[in-house]
Order: C-alpha cells, then structure tokens, then sequence
C-alpha cells in the first residue's frame, strides 16, 4: 500500500530557518542513534541533510518503515502528547538533523498555528495510516473471550494506538512471538511494546503506564480539572486550553464516552457522511492536546472536597489534583440487565458498544441488540454489515417513541436485521463464556430460545456521580442539577453563600460545574454535549477573574 501524501511533509529552506532557533542543529554518521525506541516526552527530529531511517519491531520482525529526507520529520503524534514513542531513529547516511526537544516543541505548536496544523495534520494521518495498513507496533496475545485481552484491546483502540492481536488457538503466528520471547500460554495474555518491553497479564492501567498514557504526577495542579472525557469533557478542554487555561482533564476508561464507542454519527453537523464516535474523540483529543490541555486515561475520580478557595480532587490510586474550577462531566453507563451473574459474561460475549473491535469478534455470527435509542439503531446497522443476523429487542411497542426516523427507517429495510418489540431478555447460559439467551414477550409471556453467543446492551443510562459529595445536590435519580434548577432551601443546605445565584451550569458548590449527560435536563446529545462543554468555560472565565479580584481585594 502506498503511503497517502498527507503522511509526510517537506519543509521549505524558509521555514527551516524559522525552526531552527527552537532547537538545536546537529551532525552525525550514519547508524548513529537518533532517538531510541520506548523515549517518552520524544524529541522532534527534522532531516537537514542525509537522510535519517525509521525502524519498527513488528509481529514481522525489526523493518524500516519510512525514511526523512531534507525538510522531514520524524515522529507520530507521540511528539505532540509526550506519550511513550514506539519506534527507533537512525541516521541512514552522514548528514545534519534539528533536534527540537519536547518542551521547546509545545512551544511552537502552542504558538504558531502554521507549523502547528503541518504537524497535527501529518501525525494524525501516519496514525490513521499506522491503522489502516495493520502496522504495529504494539501486539496483544491472547484468546478472543479473555476479558482482560478485550480490556487490553478497548484501551488501545479508544486512544488510537495501533495494534495486532493474535489468538494462539487461531494460527502459528502467536506461537511464534511467544516462543522467540521464551512465553508460555499461562502466562498470558500477554503485550508486546515494540522490541524489548513485555507486559505479562497486565491491567490496562499498567498498559497505560507503560504507554505513557498516564504519566500524571500526585499534586498536578491546573486552572481547570475536567472529570470525564466525553463529547462535553472534550470540548470544555479544548476551549479552556485554547483561551490560556491550564487544563487537566482525566476519564474513568478513555477519551470519548459513550459517544465513543457508537459505530456512527450521521447527524452531527458538518459530518454529512457521518463520523464514528471513537474517530470524533480522537480529532477532539488531538485538538485538546495540541492547545496544552493534558489528557490522561485511565483515572478514576474517587471524591472532591474544598481546599481552601480552590478543589481537590483524590483519584482512586491516592493521587490527588488541585485547581479552581472543575468540570463534572462523567457522563453516564449503560445499565445491566436485572440478571443474576450478567458480570461473568461482559467481555465474553456481553459488550456495551459496537466497535471494530467487537464486529470482528461475531464476523458471520448471530447477535442481539438490547435497546431502543439512537445508539442501539446506529450499533444495530453497523453489525449488520458483518454479522449473519441481528435482532433487536426492546421493551417498548415502537422504536419511533425512542429513535430518530432516520435510523428506525434503515433498521426497517436492512435484510439482516428483525425487529423484536415488546421483549426482554430472561436469562442467559454458557459456561465460561456467553452461549444463548431466553427472549420473553411481555404481551403475551410467551418465551423463545436462541442460541445468539453476542449481546450488545444499550440500555438506559445511569449518572457516574458516585464520587461526588454528598452535599451536592442531585435529582432523585442521582443526576446533578444546575443553575436554575437547584432551588434556593438546596442551596443553603450545600452551603452556598447566596451573594450570587449559581450560574448556568454551576453546580450547588461554587466553580463546579456539570455538562453532558450527568448532568439533570441535559438531551443525551453528542452536538448538546459539545456545546454544554464550550458555553460553560466563559462561566469559568468569570468566575476565576471573580476570585482574582477578590484576593487582589483582600491583599490590599
């Protein structure tokens, strides 16, 4: 496959000068090492004469997978998010490079948009190049129905980092990688970074770790904590670092929410063709990055708590985050079948989204889609394409009561798709992993067997607001009122001064604020969710030059 153009760039003897001073020139022979495989915060490397040679470990062995000519870079979009860089730079023949270290590339990046769109384009599409042409250099062993080899998996494509998984009951190549690393089957699953780290039955937050997904310190402090990564948390990081905010914005599992694992977005605007949700987080999470922003997954809010005029934020690990304003948009999850042991089947069988992932799972298999909303019809369509059949189950009589026209009119007209109304799922069975299902018709309490071995849920959705104080004041169903909302005997009770009403989407707790779908009368929208996220940071400005002048105020 020949590499598209967008996936490299020449710059011009006038823009090397213009470089230059944020780096620092330098000469080398050929076979010097350039940058090694496994450097997190990489350099950014630019070619000024000779060439310099890219090298990979791959399931195929060591290649060289690209080469930089004069005006060339070097590099993926770990150059832009200090994450861990998984390939090695050589010089290919004598000659001079520009070594821009890290620090000094933020700099650049933040400060100039010209160079700054020539590099986010270019590594965003040696990304997606990295991923559509099965180039890897991260490689997953394990078998299909391992929850932990689906974590593993999740984790890797929801942050956009290419990868190949083998199953060793699927061919010789597992055998193979595992037997030139002296692996046994019990050791797995197993991750491969490249040609030295291996990572035995790892968590995905040792994977992470490792990635440098998650290289955040105990006591980072920021203008701004955003607590959840979704469409809302996405865009009130991407304004807030865009307007000079410093901004640290965590999520439980990764960038992009439930949105995130929908297969297709068709009525976002300005996506004519549609967008999947997982692509959308990714272009956000870039765009965040690129204004400063520090993203980090997986990291998981345990609870919140005043200190002094500012927050304090303890993650689950002990780690603890300061700032002054925060963004509560965890969002909210799926809900589990009222079945007894449905846990023992999630990832072996069960699944909460339609990914490529999960399609490559049931290839030419039978499946059930549990739900009747936007993401159930957008899952339901998406499987078809490689599934044998799927059928859609729901509570209600009509999808038209829950789902949008446009999808309930293709989930009518797919030849691989029957609509079951009036439905529940009763029960489950297989051991070890899920083997059929028991359907129940609530009209006429008539039951039906199927030996349907894939499940996916999308099922009403609850807040994740179970990190949140007490005293913040939610809705009976645990979702967090704002603004007008909250009545003023609930703000007293919170311990709200009353010197100001809470703004739009200001929590019960001053410069607290909810967005997206946690938050009580939100429309459980993606383009709802981005705009909540990019109106609530001017809310923030104000509050933030608020306090400013309260303490220029006092200091007097």
């Amino acid at each position: 496959m020949t590499p598209p153009a967008d996936v490299n760039h020449t710059f011009s003897d006038a823009e090397l000068e213009e470089l230059i001073p944020f780096g620092a020139v330098e000469s080398h022979k050929a076979g010097d090492l350039i940058l090694a495989e496994g450097t997190m915060a990489p350099d950014c490397i630019i070619t000024l004469s000779g060439h310099t040679d890219i090298f990979a470990t791959t399931d195929q062995g060591r290649r060289r997978v690209g080469w930089m000519e004069r005006g060339q870079f070097a590099g993926d979009l770990s150059v832009l998010t200090g994450q861990r860089h998984l390939s090695r730079v050589e010089m290919g023949a004598d000659g001079d490079i520009l070594r821009i270290p890290y620090e000094s590339f933020q700099r650049l990046i933040s400060g100039n948009s010209h160079f700054s769109d020539v590099f986010v384009r270019v590594f965003a599409a040696r990304r997606e190049f990295g991923n559509s042409r099965g180039f890897a250099a991260t490689i997953v062993l394990g078998a299909a129905m391992d929850r932990t080899v689906y974590a593993l998996r999740d984790l890797l494509m929801k942050h956009g980092v290419a990868h190949r998984w083998f199953d060793p009951a699927d061919g010789p190549v597992a055998a193979h990688l595992m037997a030139e690393r002296g692996l046994t089957e019990e050791q797995l699953p197993v991750a491969i970074l490249g040609a030295a780290d291996v990572l035995i039955q790892p968590t995905p937050e040792q994977l992470a770790q490792a990635l440098g997904l998650d290289l955040l310190p105990d006591g980072a402090t920021a203008d701004v904590l955003v607590v959840g990564s979704g469409p809302g948390g996405l865009a009130a990081a991407v304004y807030a670092a865009s307007e000079g905010l410093t901004v640290i914005a965590i999520d439980a599992l990764a960038p992009g929410g439930q949105a995130g694992t929908s297969s297709k977005i068709e009525n976002y605007l300005g996506f004519p063709t549609g967008i999947s949700g997982n692509e959308l987080a990714r272009r956000a999470t870039v765009q965040a990055q690129k204004f400063g922003a520090r993203l980090v997954s997986p990291v998981r809010a345990a609870s919140i708590g005043r200190d002094g005029d500012a927050y304090c934020l303890h993650l689950a690990d002990g780690r603890k985050l300061r700032s002054r304003a925060v963004v509560v948009s965890s969002g909210a999850q799926y809900q589990r079948l009222p079945i007894e042991g449905i846990e023992n089947y999630e990832g072996r069988g069960i699944y909460y989204g339609a990914t490529p992932m999960e399609a490559q799972l049931c290839s030419n298999a039978e499946v059930t889609v549990v739900g009747s909303g936007n993401s159930a019809g957008q899952g339901a369509i998406y499987l078809a394409g490689v599934a044998k059949k799927v059928y859609v189950i729901f509570r209600r009589k009509s999808l038209r009561e829950t789902m949008s026209e446009y999808l309930v009119k293709r989930l009518e007209e797919h030849p691989n798709i029957e609509i079951i109304g009036s439905t529940d799922v009763v029960a489950l069975r297989g051991e070890g992993q899920l083997d059929g299902l028991t359907y129940r018709c609530r009209e006429t309490g008539a039951e039906d067997l199927c030996d349907c071995k894939f499940l996916f849920l999308f099922l009403g959705a609850n807040p994740n607001t179970g990190w949140l104080p007490k005293e913040m004041v939610c809705d009976e169903k645990g979702f967090v009122k704002t603004g007008a909302d909250i009545a003023p005997l609930e703000l007293v009770r919170a311990g709200w001064s009353l010197d100001r009403m809470p703004s739009r989407f200001e929590t019960s707790w001053p410069r607290i604020y909810a967005v997206g779908d946690v938050r009580k009368g939100s429309v459980k929208r993606v383009a709802s969710s981005v705009g909540e996220g990019s109106v609530v940071v001017s809310d923030i400005h104000q509050a933030l030059a608020e306090i400013s002048a309260e303490a220029v105020a006092a200091s007097r």
